[in-house]
């Protein structure tokens, strides 16, 4: 797996489609709170990974939380955190499969690389990458060369 790196300047519009999710089905976004750390994790950990779940509560070491939940109600949808396994790194990110192809995971990303823009960043990683068609059609990712030795090399994994 290759890490990709994003130039945070391009980034796409993403209100439109933010603004239809919650008046068409109820759906926002935005940073959990610290009392609301354990519901986010475990959720993570549960439609996830146990490494996810860790990932997610490193995410809330700082504040704000360097993390975005799309949220209906008292339901999670979909997250996604920065800066929480190595500085400057997106991800982890997931959406549940039933609630795809509904731009949610297109929403997390954005609003994640915005706030990593925020922090004065002007390019940000995305590490460890699956779907690097995803990337780059959405935000213009690139692979960077070489990188497939990532943070993740070795990642110690918890077993299913």
């Amino acid at each position: 797996m290759h890490d990709m790196l994003v130039r945070l300047m391009d980034l796409p519009d993403i209100s439109k489609e933010e603004k239809a999710l919650f008046e068409k089905e109820g759906i926002f976004f935005k940073r959990p709170i610290p009392p609301e750390k354990s519901i986010v994790v475990d959720w993570v950990g549960q439609h996830f990974s146990t490494n996810w779940a860790d990932e997610t509560e490193a995410a809330f070491t700082t504040l704000p939380v360097n993390c975005f939940i799309a949220q209906r109600e008292q339901e999670i949808l979909g997250f996604a955190c920065f800066e929480s396994t190595a500085r400057n790194f997106f991800g982890p990110t997931g959406v549940l499969p039933s609630k795809r192809g509904k731009n949610l995971g297109k929403i997390l990303l954005v609003k994640s690389l915005l706030a990593l823009k925020e922090m004065g960043y002007a390019y940000a990683i995305i590490g460890g990458i699956g779907p690097a068609s995803y990337y780059e059609k959405t935000v213009g990712a690139t692979i960077i060369e070489k990188s497939e030795k990532s943070i993740y090399q070795n990642l110690l994994k918890h077993r299913k």
